[in-house]
Order: C-alpha cells, then structure tokens, then sequence
C-alpha cells in the first residue's frame, strides 16, 4: 500500500506552516513511505535542505511549490479586482522543470507580486517544461469555480491546463479532508472531470504540521504569526480539520471501498515515479572573470600577483616565493583563479573611487595571494598567518572571503559589481530568523492570553542561546516554576514545539553571490524586502554553496565610515594626506591611550570589560592588541587574567611539553588562537592540516561521538609522534580541547587588532578630529551620541551647542580651537534635508543676520512648527533670543513665513507685496526658560546636556560625600567588592520584573565628569525609595561596587534625593 504525500507545507510557509525538514522526513520515514513531495507557499526556501535531507535518509524528494495563479494577468495589480488568486501545485519532473520552476517562482516575487507572488498562464506556458501540475486545493482555479457555482467556466479553464501540459502533466487533485463539506462537494465534481476528460486524480492530505496530537499547537501558532490571541473569534484558524502529516492508513480507509479513489491513491506514487529530479550538490560554478586579451584566469591572476609582490616587499626572499608558489598551486588546482581576480577587481576599484576597505576578516587573510593583490591588507608574513586555515589541498571547501567597507558607500561596490557582471548573475543572500527560547515564550504566553509578567518572568529564568529543556537542566527556578505553576508548564510545553522554527526571512548583513550564468538557473529570487528594489536569493547561504555558487561577505563598517570623515577632516585642516593603511605601529600615544581603556569610537574594544583588561594588560604591542581580541569571549576569556599576569612577570610561564614553547612562547603559555590548537596537533600528535582541521571542526560541533574519536586519534598520535604517556598526552588534549571549541583563527584577530590600531591611532594623534567623525557616523543615534560627548568631555574637548550659522550637517571642528561644532543634522527632529538647505543658503548668500532674515531666505518647507520647535530647543537660535520666547512667537513666526514667498527672478521676499524690509518678527515678551526646562529640553532633542550640567552647583555636596567615579572606573579591580557611595544624574532607567514578579531596575548614571556606570538596584531596595529613580534626578546612591569580567556594576544599597540629603 504505496502513498505518497505530495501536498505538504514546511515551517517556510512563513504564515501557517510549523514542520520543520527534519520532522518532515522523521514522519514520513517512520510511516514507511519512500518519497515525499515539499510544496511550500509561493516559494522554495527549503527546497535544497528538503532536497539533501531526504537523499541522506532514503527518501526520493519531489521538489514542489504551491503556487498563486493572478485572477488576471500577473501584471494587472488593481486593489478592487487583482487581490484574488487561485492555487496550484507545480513539481519538477526532471532538471528543466526544476530551472523552470525556480524562474517561475523568480518572476512571481519579482514581476507578479501583488500582496501574494503571482504568475499567470502566459508565463506558465513559457516555462511549463518538466513540470508537472495539479488542480490544486480549495483554492484552486477549478475548484472555485465548482464552490461559486460558475461550473459553465470549467471546460474553458480545463482546456487551458491541458493545452499548457497535455494529459500526462496535468493531474486533479482530490483532499482527504472529511471535516471540511466543501471539500466533499469538490471531490465529487472532480471525479466527473477524470471521467469525462480521461485525466488521472491522486488524493492529497494538505499538511501544515507533522502530527495529529499538533493541531492545538498549530492553532497557538497562528495565533502568534497573525498577532491575535487563541480566543479572538476573528482570527485566522485552521483547527476545523486535520493538517498533519496523515498516516496512509488513514487516507487508506477513506478510498478503499472505491476503484477510482483506490487509483487516486495510487498515482501519488505514479506521479512520484514521474519525478526523477538530479541536483548537482557541491559541484562549484564558479563566476567567470572577464580577461584582458591574450590571457587566461591562470596567467592573469599570476600576473598580478607578482605585480604586487613587488609593490608590497622591498625584498621578495625566498620563502615569500616558495609560500606564493605553494599558495597559487592550491588556488589555481582548485580552479579558483577567476573567483581571486573578482575579489580583487571591486576590492581595488572600491579603493580607486576613495571607498574605505578593511583589511580584511577571516582566513583569507592569511593568504600572501590575497594580500599581494590587494583583496586584504595585513601582511601573513609579518604575523605569522597560516595559508592552510583558509585553503589547502587536502580539503574540498570553497573558498570564503570577508571583506568590510564604509558603511555608508557598500551600496556602490555592490553595484558596481552587478553593472560588471549583471544585474541577473549578482544578488544578496537570503537568511532566516527562527524562533528561539526566550522569543517563543514570550509569544505562547501572548497568544495564550496570560499576562506578560509570566512569559517575562519565564523568559529572564533562560540563559540565552539555551533551548528551555537545556534552561530546565540548567535553571533550578525555572524547573522549579516548571512543576509548581501549570500554566507556565504549558506555556513551555507548547513552546518547545516552536523552538527552531522559522518566523520571517530577511537579507544577509553581508553575503552576496556572482554566478557564471543567469541567477535563477541555480536559486529562485525574490526582493529583498518589501518596497526594497535589492533582489536576494531566496536560498540561504548553506543551500546557496550546495547549489555551487560561492558567497561573498560585502560588509559595511560603521568605523572605516568613521575614519573616512576623519581623514577627509585631517587633509582639510592639516593639509595631511593619511595612508590609513600605512601608519607606524609602535606609536607611543596610541599605546598610552589603550593603556588607558579610552577605547569608545574604536572597533571591538567599547565595552567596559575590555577596558579593563587593557587598562590591566597595558598592550605594548601589536600582538598584545591581536591576543585580547582573541581572548575576550566566551571560553578563553577565561584566561585573561594569566595571559595579563604572565605579561608583567607575575607568574611563571610554564609548558606541559618542551614542543609547545615555540608555539605559545608569544603569548606567554596561554592557547589565544585557533592557529596555535592547529600548530599542536600537527607538531605534537603528527596530524596534517586537513586532519588538524578535521579535529577542529569536530570540537567545535560537540558531538560526543566525534569528540570521542578524535581524543583518541590525538592521544594515540602524541604518544607515537612526541614519545609521551598517556598521562601527558591526554593533559595536552585537555589544555587545547576549549580553545579548538572557542577560539578565533589568527587571521581574524589579526585583522580585527589592525583596525583596533588604526583607530585607535587616529583617535590619539587627532582627537578632536576622530571625535568629530565619529559623531558624525553616529549622529541619527542619540543614546550614542551622548556617549560619545561624555568622551569628549573626558578628554577635554569643548563642544559647541548647535547654532544656525555655524552647524553643518556633519559635527565640525573649529581649526583654530579645536572645538568640536555640533550637527544640526543630529537635533532630533531636523534631520539632513533641513540642514543642507540651510547650509547650501548660508554658503550661498552668507550668514543668517536676524530670525527675520532667516524666515524670509528660507524655503516655506523648512519652516513649519516641527523643525522650528526642535531647532528652538537645542538652542540653534539662541544668538537671535532666547528659548522661550521663540516657543512663545512660534505661531507668529509660521504666519510671517506664510506670507513670503521667494521672487526667483529678484531673489527678494516680499509679505503681500510689501517690502521686505520693512517686515521684523515680533516676538512676544516672556519670563526666560529655567535651566531645568533648557536641560530638559536638550536632553530630549540632543540626547544630552550642551549648555549647561544638571550637577553645577552640586559639586560641593560630592566633593564632601561621594566617590569620584572616574577613579573608580578607571582602578575598579581596587574599588571592588568595596562599599562607597557615589553621586551623579540618572541618564536612563529601566525597569523589569524578577523571576517572583518583582520590580528591580537598572539605571545608568553620570557624574560631574560625565563618567557613567550602570547601577543595580534589586526589589528591597527599589520599594524603599522608588520615587528617586526618575531621569534627570540627582542623587547619591550607597552599595558596593562589582566586576565580573571586567563589566562594571554598582549595587545600590539605598538611594535618596540629593535635595533631600
């Protein structure tokens, strides 16, 4: 009794599917069934995983798609006659109708897309090679007009399938819904049609979840993916019938006893047999690069290679050539030649158009090809990199290039790239957010309609990145709450289920694809978003390799944006024209400054624990820089503290083996890199590198089996390589095991540190400079614009509060004082087009003299209450009259502006005809603003105080009482565990509940430095004084301090009003 399901949708249904590929094939597989079919929903986002997955299970995949057919053409787009569509299944047959079925689903998404991916018949016929078709489910084209009683349509809409795919393509579809009447009346008319066209039927089961027992969960489900709860009437719902993944028996039962449906039956797996589908996974069709004539990739990539070999060492010694010839021999064998002079070819024109590039990430830096042309900038020589980790003949892996711009120029290369090789062959990768376990308890509890303090409450119980049955081993409370509350167990129970699965699709930060051929031979597209005109794959990076196109990360860098205004603002004050590339690295200053922990603005190194550590480790060094990026995160962090000792003498380094000194002698015992877990197992076990990489990758996965043996290879190489016990050798395996799991490659801190440097480097040397860029990078973001103010302030530099006639766009910096000049752009509410037309004014006819003058040369658009209000309150007018009278005059301010308009012939204004001149703005007579409403105001439209500090005035009081927190930030390993009080302004508050439901609070406050820490304050403390924790208060908070690796918390204890103390 073969069945075949072939109408089966997948969590990519993003709206109502919940089976993820691997239940799928787990249901099938355990009901007995050798083929399946995956028909998700206007897309194919799952075909190649479904594709694999059932191969490596013994099962033949038939790739599918419903799709939606437009009720006129797929171009008509009218709301009050192109919203309907019908339904259809489509299979590929063969690797025609695969192609075919991904250009169809393409022009769907990219032509057709109106509120749902259309195609229409015309472009049906066009691709309907290899494909196989079904009448479809309820909303299907035949079965609805069955349902509106428009059966005199039928005929014409049955010829017009047949004609498209002839008898042998076309199959009409049956359901084996019971439950739902209309599908009864639908069956039987379509028993009719097989009879009187002489047209096969198969039997469907539409499948949305893999089991029976899921169809409450499946309802919470839809719930959570239509933002309803379960209760809500009006909701969609499809609990009305059985959409799992049916045992055959069942369907059995319902067609037995009726020849034509026992047939229906049946052909599932006669159209199945129909389907020979080959994919060629793995195989690379790498991208072609367009050569200089008389040249092959080879020869040309050599070429330029040795072109740049020379430009970038004085000297080419013989172990450059012998690493070059080596690496060209791995690269050129692999057929990767064309790939390389791609790379190279945006990366140096990205350069030539004065685009920023990073040196690179990842183990292409490690490659001396790479760096000889250009696609990195950190010499492998010099740093000792391994060409290995990126590439070697031993292994089969494409070849994977990372590469970081100016954020806000990556558009260009990207498209430079799809004008170079075409806009069909160039798209975006498509990725995928699932739920995960904290997501999906918030969710369950919303849709269930229980109050938010529970999921909250559940959700902070699991430690991120935890499944919830991990949390449960883990979190006491949380099992604990588990057994004692029901209504949390469901909550969990039913969460479980949802963990995993897909919630929406959005572009990759980085990925794109160049393929050799048109896109949608290889991967079905689709727009990026909706209303973005960027076209992305609508497979994800994994499937886009098994397909064999090779992804290429294109990142965009906020800090390259940073160092671009600061070299541009260098040359124009300066006259200095800075290689950023090129800048010494053993300056003394920017050494000091790290030393310092004034590391906001620098790449990787903000946080408040790595400050720290580098305030600890005071890095003297290139290398010091590259091993605490290495060392700071989970796993090796750990060992941050020896690494600092063993630095300054403090401990003695010690080597459980004289062969692991040359390779750990650098960083003084302590495993910092992945390179150096490699460097062991091949010196002191005997492994290659494709095995050391084996090993490698088998740790980092954790799977016990895997682990198991490759302990045992290790152990039983150092014993025969290295000639040790079995005590040693399993010490040596246990001292690696972590850091092979954790660790970074050298490469990759390697071009991380080079980054830190540079701007770290500039930051030093040009301060008000590199401030001012960096401001300007950030300045639509206010919470880091304040920050970074503060950080001028501790370094000295004076800010000077928006002003109409000396902002610009950009935070400037004054070249005789060396003030930074804030943007007018970054006052809440003005934004750039607003500052531009008031700069290109000013440039234009010279500074504004008066209101007056500004009102009457500005355009109508700028001047409305908005922008006028924002800019009255950051003070941008405060040379023109005070605050509030301005907010006092603002509506005869708006009437004055209605009534000019610009004479473009005479450039004059006039007020009904009358002379400019003779026209002022009066503003009304007002008490001044306080300095708490100008603050206020400040804090709200900059983001922070300018004009003035909420604690002048104060500075006796915590002078007398309170710890200065510079100090305490700056020495924390001596403050804490110690109790203090501090005092300061509240920047910001936010409340949360505890696992018992409970209010506490974290708040971050600054003091008269403009030091900031953040402070804790748990529920018996917050219900002694909740009224203090308001923004803008001022107060003195009594605790302790604490530190745990390296992030800075202070515990509050008790906390009072500074006015009240």
């Amino acid at each position: 009794m073969e069945f075949t399901h072939l109408h089966l949708h997948s969590h990519y249904s993003l709206l109502d599917g919940m089976s993820k590929i691997d239940d799928i094939i787990k249901r099938v597989k355990s009901l007995g069934m050798t083929s399946v079919a995956l028909t998700d929903h206007g897309v194919m986002y799952g075909a190649v995983e479904f594709y694999k997955k059932s191969l490596e299970a013994g099962l033949k995949p038939i790739v599918g798609c419903e799709m939606y057919l437009a009720s006129r053409t797929m171009h008509d787009k009218e709301p009050q006659l192109d919203r309907g569509y019908f339904h259809f299944l489509a299979f590929a047959k063969n690797l025609t109708g695969y192609k075919n079925l991904m250009k169809l689903v393409s022009k769907a998404h990219l032509e057709g897309f109106y509120y749902k991916p259309r195609i229409d018949k015309n472009i049906l016929r066009q691709y309907s090679e290899g494909l196989i078709v079904t009448s479809g489910c309820l909303s299907g084209e035949i079965p609805r007009a069955i349902l509106r009683g428009r059966k005199h349509d039928v005929p014409r809409l049955m010829e017009e399938y047949l004609s498209i795919f002839g008898k042998e393509n076309f199959y009409l579809e049956l359901q084996h819904h019971p439950e739902i009447p209309e599908q009864e009346t639908v069956n039987q008319e379509i028993r009719k049609l097989a009879k009187e066209y002489g047209l096969p039927m198969i039997i469907t089961a539409d499948s949305h979840y893999p089991y029976p027992e899921d169809r409450e969960a499946h309802d919470v489900f839809l719930s959570i993916q239509t933002n309803s709860e379960i209760d809500d009437k009006e909701r969609m719902s499809m609990k009305m019938a059985d959409f799992s993944i049916k045992d055959p028996e069942v369907i059995w039962e319902y067609v037995k006893n009726d020849a034509d449906m026992v047939c229906a039956f049946e052909n599932t797996n006669k159209l199945a047999q129909q389907c020979d589908l080959k994919i060629e996974i793995g195989k690379p069709f790498l991208p072609i690069f367009p050569l200089p004539e008389g040249e092959t990739s080879e020869s040309f990539l050599r070429k330029l290679v040795y072109e740049g070999l020379a430009k970038r060492y004085p000297e080419i010694s013989q172990e450059i050539k012998d690493r070059t010839e080596y690496e060209l021999e791995v690269i050129i064998g692999k057929g990767y030649a064309d790939y390389f002079l791609i790379v190279q070819d945006f990366v140096n024109w990205s350069r030539s158009q004065g685009i920023v590039v990073g040196p690179g990430r990842g183990s292409a830096a490690g490659c001396v090809v790479s760096y000889a042309v250009g696609i990195t900038d950190i010499d492998p020589i010099k740093y000792n990199l391994i060409f290995e980790r990126f590439l070697n003949s031993e292994r089969n892996d494409l070849p994977d290039i990372d590469l970081d711009f100016q954020d806000n120029r990556r558009d260009e290369v990207i498209k430079y790239i799809e004008q170079k090789y075409g806009e069909n062959k160039v798209a975006q990768i498509l990725t995928f957010g699932v739920m995960k376990a904290r997501l999906a308890v918030r969710d369950v509890a919303r849709a269930l309609g229980k109050p938010y303090s529970l999921g909250d409450q559940i959700s902070k119980l699991i430690p991120f990145n935890f499944t919830i049955d991990q949390a449960l081993e883990s979190s006491r409370e949380l099992k604990e709450l588990y057994d004692s509350n029901s209504e949390a167990k469901d909550v969990m129970d039913l969460a479980k289920r949802f963990e995993g699965v897909v919630r929406h699709a959005s572009t990759h930060a980085a990925g794109i694809v160049i393929a050799q051929s048109e896109l949608t031979e290889f991967t079905p597209l689709q727009f990026a978003a909706r209303g973005d005109k960027n076209i992305c794959t609508q497979y994800e990076m994994h499937s886009i390799q098994d397909v064999g196109l090779v992804k290429i990360d294109i990142l965009g860098l906020a800090n390259l944006t940073t160092v671009k205004n600061a070299l541009r603002i260098i040359k124009k004050i300066h006259g200095q024209e800075i290689d950023f590339n090129s800048v010494p690295d053993d300056d003394k200053k920017t050494f000091a400054m790290l030393s310092k922990g004034q590391t906001i603005g620098l790449f990787q190194v903000e946080s408040s624990g790595i400050q720290r550590y580098l305030r600890e480790l005071k890095p003297t060094s290139f290398e010091d820089i590259l091993s605490m990026i290495a060392l700071y995160r989970p796993g090796p962090m750990d060992s941050i503290p020896d690494f600092i000792a063993a630095k300054h003498g403090k401990k003695e380094v010690r080597y459980l083996h004289p062969d692991l000194k040359p390779i750990l002698e650098k960083t003084y015992g302590v495993i910092v890199t992945q390179d150096q877990v490699l460097e062991i197992t091949r010196k002191f076990a005997g492994f290659s590198y494709a095995q050391a990489d084996i090993l490698r990758k088998a740790v980092g996965k954790k799977i016990k089996s895997l682990l198991d043996e490759q302990k045992d290879k290790f152990i039983s190489g150092a014993m025969k390589t290295s000639n040790v016990s079995l005590e040693l050798a399993t010490k040596v395996w246990e001292f690696i095991e972590p850091f092979a799991r954790y660790g970074f490659n050298r490469a990759h801190s390697a071009c991380y540190a080079q980054i830190v440097y540079q701007t770290a480097y500039l930051k030093a040397n040009y301060p008000n400079i590199f401030m001012a860029a960096l401001l300007t990078t950030d300045f639509g973001n206010l919470d880091r614009v304040a920050m970074e103010v503060n950080e001028c302030y501790r370094l000295g530099i004076k800010i000077t509060p928006p002003n109409i006639n000396k902002s610009f766009v950009e935070f400037g910096v004054v070249p005789e004082t060396g003030e930074v000049v804030f943007s007018l752009a970054a006052i809440k509410g003005v934004g750039v087009g607003v500052t531009e037309a008031v700069q290109d004014e000013r440039k234009n006819n010279g500074p504004f003299l008066s209101l007056t003058n500004f009102v009457e040369r500005m355009p109508k658009n700028i001047i409305n209450k908005k922008t006028m209000e924002s800019l009255i309150k950051a003070g941008a007018f405060d040379e023109f009259a005070e605050r509030a009278q301005l907010l006092a005059g603002l509506d005869e301010i708006l009437r004055f502006a209605s009534g000019f308009s610009k004479n473009s012939n005479q450039n004059q204004m006039g007020l009904f005809g009358l002379g400019a001149a003779k026209s002022v703005i009066r503003l009304p007579q007002v008490e001044p603003a306080s300095k708490k409403e100008r603050l206020a105001w400040e804090k709200e439209y900059l983001g922070l105080y300018l004009s003035d500090n909420p604690l002048s005035g104060y500075q006796n009081i915590f002078a007398k009482l309170a710890t200065p927190l510079a100090g305490v930030v700056s020495n924390n390993k001596n403050f804490s565990g110690r109790r203090m009080k501090i005092g300061g302004v509240i920047a910001s508050c936010q409340r949360i509940l505890t696992k018992t439901g409970k209010p506490m609070l974290f708040s971050k406050v600054d003091d008269y430095s403009n030091t900031r820490i953040e402070v804790v304050v748990f529920p018996s403390t917050l219900e002694k004084s909740p009224h203090v924790w308001q923004e803008d208060n001022v107060i003195l908070i009594e605790g302790k301090l604490d530190s745990q690796h390296g992030e800075l918390k202070f515990i509050c204890e008790k906390a009072e009003l500074v006015e009240s103390v």
